[in-house]
């Protein structure tokens, strides 16, 4: 192997555990129960933390855990190893999401966190009860978007995640998921200005 090829090369590392990974997808499609486990205690905090940020309730996020680990099973056949298996497991709770999300507008527990960011040290009450009334009025402004909307927001706004990444987990092109963020973003914007929040 010539420099530049090694150069090119994944190390070893970073081999052995997407081997690790695709062998243990291999152990879910076989429905082994065990595997449930390991990928449950790896990824179930993060797959309830965008469950909640994505549904607001907390009963609706763990709900909506439960069908994601219960799926995986069934769902792992489908994994082609294009994406992490955290990814993956993301797509899988916008898929379940969309059947929370229909029945009715949730509030939104991501945007309680603006509630208890702490403020300069010389704030006044009134720019307290200013931050408390605005993070109140982006929960609202939030469940008035379309699901669609809500999932790019948080993915790419409240996650921090690229437009790549998160079109991949939403199973669209990256050009649909830039396109929801757009208008969600100008929603939400006309919401709170709606609201007297400039």
């Amino acid at each position: 192997m010539s420099a530049s090829t090694a150069l090119l090369a994944p190390p070893a590392s970073f081999e052995n555990a997407a081997d690790a990974e695709l062998e243990l997808v291999a152990r879910l499609a076989r429905a082994e129960r065990a595997a449930v486990g390991e990928v449950y205690d790896a990824h179930h905090a993060a797959v309830r933390a965008f469950a909640r940020r994505l549904v607001g309730e907390p009963e609706a996020a763990e709900d909506l855990v439960h069908e994601v680990f219960v799926s995986l099973p069934k769902a792992a056949r489908n994994f082609r190893g294009q994406s992490s298996l955290r990814t993956f497991l993301i797509s899988i709770a916008v898929n379940y999401a969309r059947h929370h999300v229909r029945g009715a507008a949730r509030r939104r527990a991501a945007f309680g966190k603006l509630e208890r960011e702490p403020l300069p040290e010389n704030h006044s009450p009134e720019q307290a009860t200013q931050q408390k009334q605005l993070a109140r009025a982006l929960s609202r402004a939030l469940d008035s978007l379309p699901l669609d909307q809500r999932v790019a927001f948080v993915l790419c706004e409240v996650e921090e995640r690229t437009s790549v990444d998160a079109a991949r987990i939403a199973g669209v092109p990256e050009g649909t998921m830039r396109t929801r963020l757009f208008h969600a973003k100008k929603k939400l914007r006309t919401e709170l200005e709606r609201e007297g929040f400039r």
